[in-house]
């Protein structure tokens, strides 16, 4: 970050020198150690926390976007329920065979999803 070498260090060192004295200058130098110390270790606390911070967004992100795949997929699977028979990716499943549309008595549970009362899933936690 800062190219300060050996004669730029010597040359603050020595101003420090003549403008502190000899008495002055080791009090000095330790006070403005504690004090990049304490800089150094408050902007590793803020960098751990703002790491935190978006590690816990990132979760909260992939689990609302798994609600959201979980729901997409049940409301595909209530929309077209697939039969044991055929696929769903099949293009004779989409039009019924001629001699069923005449056949009115089929039962609806064959063409109607099951209503069932949704399960709270164990690995999810609940919403807000």
């Amino acid at each position: 970050m800062f190219d300060i070498g050996f004669t730029e260090l010597l040359l603050v060192g020595l101003i420090a020198l003549f403008v502190l004295g000899p008495e002055r200058l080791p009090g000095a130098v330790r006070t403005a150690g504690l004090w990049i110390g304490r800089a150094k270790r408050s902007f590793a606390n803020i960098k751990a926390e703002v790491e935190r911070e978006i590690g816990a967004d990132e979760i909260r992100r992939q689990l609302h976007n798994e609600r959201i795949l979980d729901l997409e997929r049940e409301m595909k699977q209530s929309i077209m329920p697939s039969s044991p028979n055929s696929s769903a990716a099949s293009p004779q499943s989409a039009t019924p065979p001629p001699d069923a549309s005449s056949d009115l008595s089929a039962p609806a549970t064959e063409t109607k999803p099951v209503d069932t009362a949704p399960v709270p899933r164990p690995d999810k936690s609940p919403e807000p």
